[in-house]
C-alpha cells in the first residue's frame, strides 16, 4: 500500500508517518494484516509537482493540511478549503479514486465561540469533501477533532497542554484565568490508532449533536473512540505533581489509559536536557548505601541497597510491611527467623541468578554480602511507604553468623 500524507510536517503528520514507517519497516508488528510500501510526506516545503506524482499512486491519502494561525484572515479559507480543493482536483485529474481522510475541528460546528474565520474554512473543507464524495463515489472520512495533545506539539501556538508542559518543564509561568473551564482533549496514540484502524477499514463513524459527538455505525462523519474531558485545574495539579517528582521521588497515581498516563509521557517529552536526570539522595555510612528511587501512593516504593564486602545489614522485623529483596549484583545470603522460635530460613542469592525474596511479616531478617571484594547490590520493595511516626521496625539479631 501507498500512503499520500499532507500535512505531514504537522504534529499529527509526524506522529502519523512515524507510525506508518514503524509498520513499513516491520517494527511494529501489532497489525499483520496491514502492508505499507510507499509514504509520500508532502508539506509546504515540497515541490508542487510532487503532489500529481503521489496523487497518481496514493492507494490512501490523509489529508492533514491545513491553516490554523494565519497573519491574514483571507489565508484561513486559502489553506483550509484552497488546498483541499486542488487535492481533489488533482486526484480526479489521475483517475485515482482511493479513500480520504480529512482533517477537520470541532471548530467546524461553528457554535458559540467557534463561530469563527477558522471554523467557517474548516466547515467549507467538509462540505468540499463531501460532494467530492458524492461527484466520485470515493469513500471521504472526515474527522473533526477536539483539542489535540501529545510529543511533538508546538508549545505557545494552539495547544495549551502543549504549552503548559513546556513552560512547567522549564520553569516557567504559565497563566490559568479559570481552573473550571473544561476542554475535550484526544491524545495523539489515540489518534494514530484510530487513523490505522481507518486504513484497515475499520473507522469509527459518528453524527454531532450540537458539540456532542453521538457514535452511529452509518454517521456522516468519523471520530476517535477515546477523549478526555478535563478542566485546566486538574491539568495544571496533575503537571505540578509531576514536576515535583523528582524532589519527592512520588509517583502520583496513574492508571492504565487514563489521563493522567498520557499526559505524563507528554509532559516528560519536553523536559530540557538538564531535567532529564536528576540526583537521588545516597545515605552513606561504614557499611555502604541506602538509596530511595521510587514512592508511590498506594503500591509502596523501591530502594537500592549497597553492601560491602562482608557486611550484614538488616536486623530487624515488621508485622505488617511487607517486602522483596532483589539481589542484582554480588553474592549475599538472606536470612529470617520467626519470631519466637529458632528456625532459620536461608537464601543465598547471586546476581548470576536474579530472583525475588519475600521478607516476611513476624520473620526477623538480614542479608549479608558473602564476598569478600564486591560489593553486594541489591534493589528492595516495601509494599507501603515508610513512616517515621509508625516505622513497623523492630530491631532483633537473626542469628550470630556460623
Amino acid at each position: 500500500m501507498k500512503i499520500l500524507v499532507t500535512g505531514a510536517k504537522g504534529f499529527v503528520g509526524k506522529n502519523l508517518c512515524a507510525a506508518f514507517k514503524n509498520i513499513r519497516d516491520q517494527k511494529d508488528k501489532t497489525r499483520p494484516g496491514l502492508s505499507i510500501d510507499e509514504i509520500f510526506e508532502y508539506d509546504l516545503d515540497t515541490a508542487p509537482e510532487r503532489l500529481d506524482e503521489y496523487c497518481a499512486k496514493a492507494d490512501f491519502v490523509f489529508h492533514l493540511a491545513g491553516v490554523n494561525r494565519p497573519q491574514n484572515a483571507e489565508d484561513f479559507m486559502k489553506g483550509n478549503f484552497g488546498f483541499t480543493s486542488l487535492l481533489f482536483d488533482t486526484l480526479k485529474k489521475q483517475g485515482n479514486t482511493c479513500p480520504v481522510m480529512i482533517s477537520s475541528s470541532i471548530q467546524a460546528t461553528c457554535i458559540g465561540r467557534y463561530d469563527s474565520d477558522y471554523g467557517r474554512s474548516k466547515k467549507a473543507g467538509e462540505e468540499l469533501s463531501f460532494a467530492y464524495g458524492e461527484e466520485t463515489g470515493v469513500e471521504v472520512l472526515v474527522y473533526r477533532f477536539p483539542n489535540l495533545f501529545g510529543k511533538w506539539c508546538k508549545p505557545n501556538y494552539n495547544s495549551a497542554v502543549a504549552t503548559f508542559c513546556h513552560n512547567m518543564a522549564r520553569d516557567l509561568p504559565i497563566t490559568v484565568n479559570d481552573r473550571n473551564a473544561s476542554l475535550e482533549l484526544l491524545y495523539i496514540d489515540d489518534l494514530v490508532t484510530e487513523m490505522l484502524d481507518a486504513l484497515e477499514g475499520k473507522e469509527h463513524r459518528c453524527t454531532f449533536d450540537g458539540l456532542q459527538t453521538v457514535p452511529c455505525a452509518d454517521g456522516k462523519y468519523c471520530a476517535a473512540p477515546v477523549t478526555h474531558r478535563v478542566t485546566l485545574g486538574e491539568i495544571v495539579d496533575l503537571l505540578d505533581a509531576f514536576k515535583a517528582q523528582a524532589t519527592t521521588l512520588m509517583m502520583p497515581e496513574i492508571p492504565a489509559n487514563s489521563f493522567a498516563k498520557k499526559l505524563y509521557s507528554t509532559y516528560l517529552s519536553y523536559l530540557p536536557k538538564e531535567k532529564v536526570s536528576f540526583p537521588l539522595k545516597m545515605n552513606e555510612d561504614a557499611r555502604g548505601s541506602f538509596t530511595e528511587l521510587l514512592k508511590t501512593e498506594n503500591c509502596g516504593q523501591f530502594s537500592v541497597n549497597i553492601s560491602k564486602p562482608g557486611i550484614t545489614k538488616g536486623q530487624h522485623w515488621h508485622n505488617t510491611k511487607w517486602e522483596f529483596f532483589i539481589v542484582v549484583a554480588g553474592h549475599g545470603l538472606i536470612r529470617q527467623r520467626k519470631i519466637g522460635t529458632d528456625e532459620v530460613l536461608e537464601f543465598e542469592v547471586s546476581g548470576e541468578k536474579i530472583e525475588a525474596v519475600h521478607m516476611l511479616p513476624g520473620y526477623t531478617h538480614n542479608i549479608i554480602n558473602l564476598s569478600e571484594t564486591d560489593n553486594l547490590v541489591t534493589v528492595m520493595w516495601a509494599n507501603e511507604l515508610f513512616d517515621p511516626k509508625h516505622p513497623d521496625t523492630f530491631f532483633e539479631v537473626v542469628e550470630t553468623w556460623k
